[in-house]
């Protein structure tokens, strides 16, 4: 019955909040659509931390989403291989997860210890980080399991990881995809959908404001005003 609910149920329940959420507070509270950015108060580590953080993060949004999302069909057409696949994963969610983890632990160590940061910050604030570092690290967790199973040849927990996004996404729930996988799988799942719930009441609401635009604008000129004798 558990599963069936955090594999069945808790996945539409996280994201109904997520979307509604999100709208809720920018309709009622725009005031507080902001990331409350924290780098005029330190900047040691700053530059590091934040790009290591944010190209991590962003890298391994869009290779789950690439990955969980492209029907297996897709990639066999492609030339791509169930173990190609499966390595490339293990490969990808290394690097990117190292860099993630790396850039996020140094932003939860200023948050914990910066007096100037931590005086200015707020506890939801150090709450999201530390639940993303945990989803994080629950991820990388998953990747000594994959070894094991690339290892052997075995890449039947991608595939049924792969299939049930897939049933949540043409609303054909089955639970029963994940009855065989890893518990650490189903613990990275967990944390992940939760982080969704979390979302609209964090500052993680200023990535719906994300600024794409701003790679294409013209480039500002500067004129510098001339000085009268």
């Amino acid at each position: 019955m558990l599963d069936k609910f955090l594999f069945g149920a808790y996945p539409y329940l996280a994201l109904a909040i997520f979307l509604i959420g999100s709208w809720v507070r920018f309709d009622h509270e725009q005031y507080s659509w902001k990331a409350d950015s924290t780098q005029f108060l330190s900047k040691s580590g700053m530059r590091l931390a934040s790009n290591f953080f944010h190209i991590g993060i962003l890298a391994i949004f869009f290779g789950h989403a690439v990955g969980l999302l492209t029907p297996h069909s897709v990639f066999l057409s492609l030339g791509v291989s169930d173990m190609s696949h499966q390595w490339m994963a293990i490969i990808a969610g290394s690097v990117f997860g190292g860099m993630a983890l790396i850039g996020g632990l140094i932003l939860w160590l200023r948050r914990m210890f910066n007096p100037r940061v931590k005086a200015a910050g707020r506890g939801r604030d150090l709450f999201i980080l530390t639940w993303i570092m945990l989803t994080l690290l629950l991820g990388l967790s998953t990747i000594p399991v994959s070894l094991s199973h690339a290892e052997h040849g075995d890449a039947g927990a991608m595939l049924a990881l792969a299939e049930w996004v897939q049933s949540m996404i043409y609303f054909r729930p089955d639970p029963s995809l994940l009855a065989g996988v890893s518990p650490v799988y189903k613990m990275h799942i967990t944390a992940a959908l939760t982080m969704f719930l979390f979302f609209p009441f964090t500052r993680l609401v200023h990535i719906w404001s994300a600024p794409i635009g701003y790679l294409g604008r013209a480039y500002q000129i500067v004129r510098e005003k001339k000085r009268t004798a």
